[in-house]
């Protein structure tokens, strides 16, 4: 069975920096893309950007330029490094992986509150 399990969530004042990680219990080769969604409260969960196995990432537009995403194949994770955060940042992020096959795996979501 395969898990993701997220770390690094919190609360920050706007304009603050956040990373967070995601730790895969297999070999993220695994995955053919990993991502990070997001879901606020009353809204429905969103992406906020993803990676292929190759290195090519895409981002949601609101995140453009604050938000990187990294695979760390030697560590099994996969990170989302968030800069400049924004009130409307705030929400649950969730790790997500896709396996070649189309198989989907989440995690159980981390915090990210941003005070403003």
């Amino acid at each position: 069975q395969v898990r993701l399990v997220e770390s690094g969530g919190g609360l920050v004042q706007a304009g603050g920096s956040l990373r967070l990680s995601c730790a895969a219990s297999r070999n993220i080769f695994l995955f053919s893309t990993m991502g990070w969604y997001r879901q606020a409260p009353g809204k429905e969960r969103e992406l906020v950007a993803d990676i292929t196995s190759g290195g090519s990432a895409k981002y949601a537009d609101s995140v453009k330029g604050r938000f990187t995403i990294s695979r760390e194949h030697a560590k099994n994770t996969v990170s989302l490094e968030m800069n400049s955060l924004k009130p409307e940042d705030t929400a649950i992020y969730y790790c997500s992986g896709v396996s070649p096959s189309g198989l989907g795996y989440w995690g159980q979501g981390t915090q990210v509150t941003v005070s403003s």
